[in-house]
């Protein structure tokens, strides 16, 4: 794994200065997973997933339970979760996930934040190929030796683990996500610097600083849509 995860937090929670965006993505998402399955997060393990992925954001116990509210409700409204795959400047690669009501729209501003920043959305299968769905575990308070010997009692493997500054990281199969942090959770881990499934690329390019601008940019333009719930991408950080 290239990619130290402490820095992607850090850049992350610089852009995510405005709260209310993030707040209203997991507001959209916690209300769909809510709708689709059980409201109650014992009985539906996606919503399970998202309220842990929530809580590593700080999201506040109100957004949370009026978004499990609103889909105990009945409400009507509807989205499709749709992945959409794209090139950036000097060929790098991205993926967006959305959660939208109106495919149109989406598309549209999506393209418009591509062709605007000196990318281009491609086609499905495009770039995902580059990428590998991944689960990401952070864990403070232990050392690398902790947590092995925490996997090793449950009979459970890691794809890598990394030592960072202020945590150490568990890659893991996104189907053992859920064993995974359970683990921890009866060895006394009580919090996760970063609990999520993500896409991590094979590769990473580095990018000049006149096309580093213009991917900066993009993500940001990227990030701002209200139907944009995750951005992926292949360049070093």
């Amino acid at each position: 794994m290239g990619r130290k995860w402490s820095n992607i937090k850090e850049k992350k929670a610089a852009k995510d200065a405005n709260t209310a965006r993030v707040y209203s993505k997991f507001g959209r998402k916690i209300y769909m997973v809510a709708k689709d399955g059980e409201p109650d997060p014992e009985a539906n393990q996606a919503l399970k997933f998202v309220l842990e992925q929530a809580k590593t954001y700080n999201v506040p116990k109100h957004i949370i339970d009026r978004a499990i509210e609103k889909a105990k409700g009945g409400s009507e409204e509807n989205y499709d979760e749709l992945r959409y795959e794209g090139f950036g400047p000097n060929g790098c690669m991205i993926i967006v996930d959305a959660l939208t009501n109106n495919v149109n729209r989406t598309a549209a501003e999506l393209r418009a934040a591509f062709n605007k920043n000196g990318g281009n959305l491609g086609v499905s299968g495009s770039v995902a190929y580059m990428f590998e769905a991944t689960a990401v575990i952070g864990i403070e308070g232990k050392d690398e030796e902790e947590i092995l010997e925490i996997l090793m009692e449950a009979d459970l493997d890691a794809r890598d683990i990394q030592e960072e500054e202020d945590a150490v990281i568990v890659y893991t199969e996104p189907d053992q996500y859920h064993v995974v942090q359970e683990a921890f959770k009866q060895a006394g881990v009580t919090e996760f610097t970063v609990a999520e499934i993500t896409m991590l690329p094979q590769n990473e390019v580095a990018l000049s600083e006149e096309d580093q601008q213009l991917f900066d940019k993009m993500v940001d333009a990227l990030e701002d849509l209200e139907d944009v719930q995750q951005v992926y991408h292949n360049v070093e950080i």
